[in-house]
This record gives structure tokens, C-alpha cells and sequence, in this order.
């Protein structure tokens, strides 16, 4: 394929991607394998039937080295090792026998930024924590790191995985693994990005969301952008090390209906929400619809509306618990209650939005509302046709429901 992109010196951002070419909506512009790539710690410990998502032949040598590492640590630490350490293992792998790599056809491991110099003492602190842990890994197969190319030591390594690292996610963006893109660390970011970021197995593929100029800078979001602009700015700062100064941050966008209702209620819904999300970790799933419904109450949308980002965080907990405890009925019944304000926040096509109208839809199928069914998995099929593209594997599958959907309805 033709290149569609070119690195370039982006004004007031550093280096950053853009287009050769005019894009349109869903066109795939670039694809990429990992430099580096592991599975997540919660996916190996918990689903482990996940694993094959991320494997493939060329990864089977490092893997078998990964697992050598991991059996000489236990029984002690492999439940709480971080999945920074295994992938900068993965790194160094790499970086003791040296071969070329299609993943630094843009950007390299070498220029990428490590901000190191702009990290207080406690991020420091903890890189250090990190690096104690590598060792302890690493010494059934590396046991000297000196012979790392310089600039490359296990200190930058981290840092530079802490600010370039993407999470390697399934169809329905459940996270799957870690990975390392050199060339896809170009991409800056915008709370209003124009393309988005979706894996088929490791492999990256960058889409364009909308009608895109030659020369125009390509974006993507490096963070959830439904929450207050505030609380945006302060994470991108924490962990990318710079201040957002797109549109969305600087005029507040949208923050008076994330915060919108009784602020006494919803800051006690944001107090509550890291306990409900450790309930869902855990798989407590009685436990979590118990204390959802405690909080969102019977009547709907009376001190808080369903537009306050954490209210929606609780409705989004609630569909999780009662879909886990087949309480379709209510599940549908809270799902229902996210899709307004899914559709504000995500104005163009975004695969969050998409995989909330399947998960819906599905519900209602379930559940035999056939018309409802139709009409939402449509709205899905053509925003999943932009993010994931005609031939992703949920794709096709919407394709078959809509099917079944217009069978069953006598449609022609």
C-alpha cells in the first residue's frame, strides 16, 4: 500500500503524523505490528482463554522466555507484577539481538519520548520500584544489562513505555494485552480526535473517523474523553506530560452536562464509583447491583440526570452486573437509559458508542423486540463500519443479526 502518512514537525507538539492524501470517513490509513507486545495480567490470571487473541508464530520464542521468567518468581510475585515489566522485558529481548523492525518505520525506540527530566521524585521513586522488579525478573535470562544501547537503560525504557505504550483491546474493546508502536507514537493528541486507533489481533489499525485534508494532522484520543475537562487536562498532564489545548479543553465543551444535577449526590456517586469498579473486578455481581440500584434509585433522573458522567458510569456498572446475573429485563432497562447520552458525547462515529448499541441490541433481541432490534443494531453496523471496518469480524456479525432481524420481521 502507498504511504498515506508522513512524519512531520507539528506546531506547539513535536513531532506528529499527518496525511499525504484527502482521507474519507472508515478509510484504513495505516497498519502496524508491535516493536514489542505482552497480554495483560488480568486477562492471563483471569481469562486465560483470551490468550490466543495475542499469540502468534513469531511471538512463540519470546513467550517461552516470559514464561521462564514468570516460573522463577513464583509462588511469590507473578499475581502483582506490573505489565510494564513484562513488556519492557519484551524490549530488551529485542534490544540484545537486533533485527530490523517494520515498527520503527517512522519514529524509532530511540526518539521516543521518555520525559525522564520532567518527572518529580515520587514517578521517579516508582520507575525505580519498577526497575528492582525487572531485575528480579530478568535473572534467569539476563543477567547484564550494560550491554544496552545508550539512552536505552531500564529507567528510560519504562518511562518510555509509561508514555507510549497503547492498549491492545479486542472488537468490543475489552483490553486483551500491552504493546509498543514506535511509528503510531507520532499520533498527538485532541479530546475532538479525527481517527481512531483498533487491533486486529496485535496488528494496529489507524481509521480515519471523518473527512480528512491532505496535509491535515491526524489525532487520536489517548484517553476516555467523557470526563470533565478539568479531569481530562490533569490525566493527560500526569501521564503524557502535557497540558490539552484543544477546543474541547480550553472553551469546557460539554462539562456543564458531565456535571449537570444536585452536585452533592453526583460527588457522591464519583466517591463511590472506585469501590463499585473493585466489585466488578472481583466479580461481586450482587454485591455491585445492590449498591448501584442503592445509588441511582427509583426514580430516574430526579436529582442527577443520566448526562452526569458518573451517573452514566453507574448505569454503565449496573447493564455489567445484571447482564453477569441474567436479569435481562433490567439490564436493557439501564442500558436503554446510556444511549442518549452515549450520542451526545460521542457526536462522530466511536467504537465506545457502537459496542454499547450491539450490547443493547442484543438485549433486545433477547428479549424479542424485534423493531427495537433492528433499529439499534443498524445505528451500530453503520458506526462500526467507519471504527472497525466492513470486514472486522463484529461487523460481519451485525450483518447476520441485522439479517436474522429482517427475516424474522418478514422484511424484504
Amino acid at each position: 500500500m502507498e504511504s498515506r502518512v508522513e512524519r512531520f514537525c507539528s506546531q506547539g507538539k513535536g513531532h506528529g503524523l499527518r496525511a499525504l492524501v484527502p482521507l474519507k470517513a472508515g478509510e484504513l490509513v495505516f497498519t502496524a505490528q508491535p516493536y514489542a507486545h505482552t497480554v495483560s495480567k488480568k486477562v492471563y490470571i483471569y481469562e486465560k482463554n483470551k490468550t490466543a487473541f495475542l499469540m502468534s508464530p513469531q511471538a512463540w520464542p519470546e513467550h517461552k522466555r516470559e514464561c521462564k521468567c514468570l516460573r522463577s518468581l513464583l509462588p511469590r510475585i507473578p499475581g502483582t507484577l506490573h505489565d510494564s515489566v513484562r513488556l519492557v522485558a519484551r524490549v530488551i529481548f529485542r534490544l540484545l539481538d537486533p533485527k530490523p523492525s517494520p515498527a520503527e518505520q517512522l519514529y524509532s525506540l530511540v526518539e521516543l519520548e521518555s520525559h525522564v527530566s520532567e518527572m518529580g521524585a515520587e514517578k521517579m521513586e516508582g520507575l525505580e520500584q519498577l526497575c528492582t522488579m525487572l531485575l528480579l525478573y530478568l535473572k534467569e535470562e539476563v543477567s547484564d544489562l550494560s550491554q544496552l544501547p545508550p539512552g536505552l537503560g531500564p529507567i528510560d525504557l519504562f518511562a518510555k513505555v509509561t508514555c507510549n505504550c497503547f492498549t491492545i483491546s479486542d472488537g468490543e474493546l475489552k483490553e486483551a494485552g500491552v504493546g509498543l508502536y514506535p511509528s503510531m507514537s507520532l499520533l498527538n493528541h485532541d479530546c475532538k480526535p479525527n481517527c481512531v486507533v483498533m487491533f486486529e489481533g496485535v496488528q494496529l489499525h489507524l481509521r480515519a473517523i471523518q473527512e480528512i485534508k491532505a496535509l491535515e494532522e491526524l489525532t487520536i484520543s489517548y484517553i476516555d474523553v467523557v470526563m470533565p475537562s478539568e479531569d481530562r487536562k490533569r490525566q493527560l498532564q500526569k501521564q503524557y506530560h502535557f497540558l490539552c489545548k484543544c477546543v474541547r479543553c480550553t472553551t469546557a465543551d460539554k462539562d456543564a452536562d458531565m456535571l449537570a444535577g444536585d452536585e452533592v449526590v453526583w460527588r457522591h456517586f464519583c466517591d463511590a464509583i472506585p469501590r463499585m469498579e473493585q466489585l466488578q473486578s472481583e466479580c461481586q455481581w450482587k454485591q455491585l447491583l445492590g449498591q448501584c440500584q442503592a445509588l441511582l434509585g427509583d426514580c430516574r433522573g430526579t436529582a442527577v440526570p443520566d448526562r452526569n458522567v458518573y451517573a452514566l458510569r453507574l448505569l454503565d456498572l449496573a447493564v455489567d452486573a445484571c447482564v453477569n446475573l441474567g436479569q435481562w429485563e433490567r439490564a436493557l432497562e439501564y442500558g436503554t437509559r446510556t444511549l442518549e447520552p452515549y450520542r451526545f458525547y460521542y457526536t462522530d462515529a466511536h467504537p465506545a458508542r457502537a459496542v454499547q448499541l450491539m450490547r443493547v441490541g442484543k438485549l433486545q433481541h433477547y428479549l424479542g423486540r424485534l423493531e427495537e432490534v433492528r433499529r439499534t443494531l443498524r445505528q451500530a453496523y453503520d458506526i462500526m463500519k467507519v471504527t472497525h471496518g466492513s470486514e472486522h469480524a463484529l461487523v460481519v456479525e451485525l450483518r447476520r443479526m441485522l439479517d436474522e432481524c429482517r427475516a424474522e420481521l418478514g422484511c424484504t
